[in-house]
């Protein structure tokens, strides 16, 4: 399961964030349609949820009302729509490389609200870990000058970094919640919760994203953003759609590593995916890998491989204790001489 959920984070997050870049190199404009597509995926998870509910017997795996539950949702879908927004907008006014960069902050943000949150420890690693990520978000804050003339004005890029930088912490205390849910909320977690937990609450970013398209008056140049698109029609539809995909098998993937482990292990194989996509985004959309991006790229993969060793630690600290258990119950059963 494990492996399974790794491989839907790891394809579907480098995917949908190359998609996301190609919407708006080849002509898309509209930040809310962009929020949209992150969560309108969720739909496609209602047809088998419903045929989960129907075969089986009625769900008792909540300790809460009906009405608790709305609310869990509801809340976790309108905290979900405004990270989307914001990372849209970081999308748009970053290069692919720097947006991927400042999104592996994420993973000291999570070490940190994981200790106030989940009371996981923060051992001397971890805390490499989150010095090290930090680092490298702060060189590539210092090296915006070098790139806001080509791409975007200084005051956007600024923005950009900034919001990515805010949506990267939302998100992480947004998986710190979602562990909290599972661990307080449910009697008993089964795959259907985390479908539903995983569907519902993007139905409701879905429902927000779709008020803030209309009331932003977005959705009247929808129709001249499709025809104008450089690629095609067909390229546009086709390119919202893959990217509303793309983004769901991601989230289940997430979800379910939150739901088999924990919001740490979630986050950490989220933070693998993103050096991948620097790499596409210098083949596809020839973005420059200087050398403050590399160095900040080294920077983060040291942090990340800080927080790998903190695991390994872990892993063998657990295997230790079972064998030392295994042999104390094997002597204790062992007739006496």
């Amino acid at each position: 399961m494990v492996g399974l959920m790794t491989f839907f984070v790891l394809t579907g997050q480098t995917v949908a964030t190359i998609l996301g870049r190609f919407y708006y190199d080849q002509g898309g404009d509209s930040k809310w349609m962009a929020t949209l597509v992150q969560s309108a995926g969720s739909l496609l998870f209602l047809l088998p949820l419903l045929l989960l509910s129907s075969s089986n017997s009625p769900n008792t795996s909540i300790l809460y009302s009906l009405t608790s539950k709305a609310a869990i949702y509801i809340l976790f879908g309108i905290v979900i729509a405004s990270d989307n927004l914001m990372y849209s907008y970081g999308l748009l006014f970053l290069p692919v490389s720097t947006y991927s960069l400042i999104c592996a902050t994420q993973l000291a943000f999570n070490a940190v609200f994981s200790y106030y949150i989940n009371s996981e420890k923060l051992t001397a690693p971890i805390l490499n870990s989150v010095v090290l990520l930090t680092f490298s978000a702060a060189l590539l804050g210092l090296h915006a000058g070098s790139e806001t003339s080509v791409h975007v004005s200084g005051e956007k890029y600024t923005l950009g970094f900034i919001l990515t930088l805010a949506a990267s912490a939302l998100f992480s205390l947004l998986l710190s919640l979602m562990q909290l849910t599972f661990e307080k909320f449910y009697k008993r977690v089964t795959f259907k919760v985390v479908l539903e937990l995983q569907t519902y609450t993007n139905f409701i970013a879905t429902c927000t994203s779709v008020v803030g398209l209309f009331a932003s008056g977005e959705w009247r140049s929808l129709r001249r953003e499709m025809e104008e698109f450089k690629k095609g029609t067909e390229a546009y539809v086709m390119t919202l759609v893959w990217t509303a995909i793309s983004w769901q098998v991601a989230s289940v993937g997430l979800v379910g590593l939150v739901f088999v482990a924990s919001s740490l292990l979630a986050n950490m194989i989220g933070t693998l995916a993103l050096p991948l996509v620097p790499i596409f985004a210098v083949i596809f959309f020839h973005d420059r890998l200087d050398g403050v991006k590399v160095m900040a790229m080294m920077v983060a993969l040291w942090g990340f491989l800080s927080y790998i060793y903190q695991q390994y630690l872990d892993d063998s600290k657990a295997k230790k204790f079972a064998r030392a258990h295994t042999m104390e119950i094997s002597v204790v059963s062992s007739p006496s001489v």
